[in-house]
């Protein structure tokens, strides 16, 4: 027979992904808020604790969780390490408070003489001395448990209220019969940078902007600091790796193409040119250099404070090494001949597919692992996936917790532009960050509806967006119409609605010359080296460093799920703000929708954030040109030209001196 059973119910337990399938994901040094309904039949009061451990550690941390209100319960930790923790929440009923109010009442009602009610509150403090493992603290409690057996009820009431027993009394719980929620769910904890990054893409063969010859790594390094300057701090190389010969595509994709076009990055590997790991993901392109020049260009990065994120794009071209070695990986046609890539009514005839589900599939799916881990063995932590959409959940599973498992600090975005219910799924096996329709979000209800979801739904936990406004294989209309205050508007959108976000370069130059009646670029830097002039009058250059000074300096804006929308009676406006936890950090941004006219509109202030009265005055800064601005109350005016100014991020200062923001 069972000594003792579970003595309360916990439900809704919250956060929880997929009843705990999938991790919630957090970074090193920041809260793990939990919450709970907890009760039990009766009267009895309950008590509870949030628990938490590393995955492999014996023994739980805990701190009290705290009744909200109708048995809602809460408690938060700390997380410090980039590790996996699991946590839990334990439930048990509390007899000494129980005991405790069940005597204060009696005695404020006047009944007596209490004395049985005595025996039991001595009985349950002398139980508690017994489970005491210090020696004081035991021998204390058995004090007290002879002085409330011996003293009047005044008496009693008033010790043990005194705040020292119930100190003691929590200390040591009865909790034989503790309910535990189990199995615990997990908790992702990854160092801060896959929370808060600006990224900066640009191919290595075009660093020096010149159309008739490619650069090599040894030449990227003026490129690097070129981005620095900007204020990012991850550069993103699209496939570094060899590339295919065999039906190499030409300027525009153009299936034909000429004895010097080089070729598309995504159709690695070529076995023909005695690379010493066969010409495959494991090898440098030669015209780019070699295994020694990446080593270099990885140091000197990371010398400057900045990291390189490597594309991992499992594409084969026909003249991968696999196709001799395992043409058992690839999907076959009935003659025996390997199918090139489709996407119809899209053609890649340079590039051969893997199948992931093909019979030999561990081997395949260990060889891509492999590919990972000798790039992070040289340094590289963070990778940009390809298309993870088009490969199967488990092996993305499987990838990325064997990688994290000895190299926890990796991460990895999702590039899957694709059906909501696969970003959301890839993001819960493991992508640290993931791209988001951000890119096609022009509009002030879309990006609001949009935002919301992200940032304040159940998808906060385990989904964090990485805002793109262009892609080497996006250049959306609203910036090949929109001239200069289009590229304005949407990197403020970019930098400030999330905490990670990238452009790819030309972006900062305004390059928007697009195929006709096609989301892409002319003349596309996949097919050909792109000239460019890195100084091009118009470029917006100025305005990006400012605005990567400005998430630097505020904290609010290096937060991801603290976003909030405002009302702004103007639909081509939009209003929205960060706050840190302690809301010691307030930014407010105001960004105008239209790059085509100025548009002024009445916005609402959240006074309520900073304490400021209704119709007192208080200043707002606007980091991005410094000027400043005396509003009153909640109501107030804003006016906004794109071709000068096209977004506000306010800062605000109370004329009492007291800092609100920042």
């Amino acid at each position: 027979m069972l000594r003792a059973f579970p003595s309360a119910v916990i439900e809704n337990l919250q956060p929880l992904i997929d009843g705990g399938r999938y991790p919630i994901k957090r970074v090193t040094g920041e809260d793990l808020v939990v919450e709970a309904d907890i009760f039990k039949e009766g009267h009895d009061v309950v008590a509870a604790a949030l628990k938490w451990r590393m995955v492999g550690e014996t023994r739980w941390h805990e701190t009290p969780m705290k009744l909200i209100d109708n048995d809602r319960w809460r408690g938060a930790c700390t997380l410090y390490e980039n590790a996996i923790y699991e946590y839990s929440v334990e439930a048990w009923i509390d007899a000494f408070t129980g005991w405790q109010h069940e005597f204060s009442t009696k005695f404020k009602a006047g009944v007596t003489p209490l004395r049985s009610e005595a025996l039991e509150g001595a009985a349950l403090i002398e139980e508690a001395a017994g489970r005491a493992h210090d020696p004081h603290d035991a021998k204390r409690l058995c004090e007290i448990a002879e002085a409330v057996r011996t003293k009047v009820p005044a008496e009693v009431d008033q010790l043990v209220h005194s705040g020292e027993i119930e100190v003691l009394m929590a200390t040591y719980p009865d909790r034989a019969g503790a309910t535990q929620w189990a199995p615990p769910p997990r908790v992702v904890v990854d160092r801060l940078e896959a929370r808060t990054a600006a990224w900066y893409e640009f191919f290595p063969r075009s660093a020096e902007g010149s159309g008739e010859r490619g650069s090599k790594l040894r030449d990227c390094l003026p490129r690097v600091e070129y981005a620095k300057a900007m204020g990012f701090n991850v550069i993103y190389f699209p496939p570094i790796h060899p590339i295919g010969s065999t039906n190499r595509k030409g300027r525009n994709n153009s299936v034909l193409s000429q004895p010097d076009d080089p070729g598309v990055p995504y159709a690695i590997g070529n076995r023909h040119l005695g690379l010493p790991n066969g010409g495959g993901h494991k090898d440098i392109d030669p015209a780019l250099g070699a295994l020694e020049d990446f080593a270099w260009l990885e140091e000197e990065v990371r010398k400057r404070g900045l990291e390189i994120a490597l594309d991992f794009a499992i594409n084969c071209s026909p003249d991968h090494p696999y196709v001799v070695e395992h043409p058992e990986w690839f999907y076959a046609r009935p003659d025996g001949t390997i199918k090139f890539a489709e996407n119809p009514p899209k053609k890649y005839e340079d590039i051969y597919p893997l199948n992931f589900r093909c019979q030999n599939w561990p081997e395949l799916w260990a060889e891509m692992k492999s590919i990972i881990l000798f790039w992070v063995e040289r340094g590289v932590r963070i990778f940009r996936v390809d298309n993870p959409h088009t490969k199967p959940v488990p092996f993305w599973e499987y990838l990325i917790s064997g990688v994290r498992e000895e190299f926890p600090d990796t991460i990895f975005l999702s590039e899957a532009f694709t059906r909501p219910t696969m970003m959301k799924v890839l993001a819960k096996a493991g992508f640290t960050q993931s791209y988001t329709y951000f890119t096609w979000r022009n509009y002030k209800q879309e990006l609001i509806d949009y935002f919301s979801e992200l940032t304040q739904t159940e998808m906060r936990e385990y989904f964090r967006g990485n805002l793109w406004p262009n892609t080497p294989d996006i250049l959306p209309p609203f910036l090949q119409n929109g001239g200069r205050p289009a590229f304005m508007i949407r990197v403020v959108l970019a930098a400030t609605l999330s905490s990670a976000y990238g452009i790819y370069s030309g972006f900062e130059l305004c390059e928007n010359a697009a195929l006709p009646g096609r989301e892409e670029y002319l003349d596309s830097e996949k097919y050909q080296f792109k000239e460019r002039d890195w100084d091009a009058p118009g470029n917006i250059k100025e305005f990006i460093a400012r605005l990567n000074t400005i998430r630097r300096q505020n904290r609010a804006l290096q937060f991801y799920d603290n976003l909030r929308f405002y009302n702004a009676d103007n639909g081509a406006i939009l209003f929205y703000g960060k706050t840190t936890p302690a809301r010691e950090d307030i930014v407010f941004v105001v960004v105008n929708l239209d790059p085509f006219r100025r548009q002024n509109s009445m916005i609402d202030v959240p006074i309520e954030l900073f304490a400021q009265n209704e119709g007192e005055p208080y200043q707002v800064h606007d980091l991005l040109d410094d000027s400043r601005y005396t509003w009153y109350g909640r109501r107030n005016y804003v006016e906004l030209d794109p071709l000068t100014r096209p977004a506000h991020i306010f800062r605000l200062r109370r004329f009492d001196g007291a800092l609100v923001a920042r």
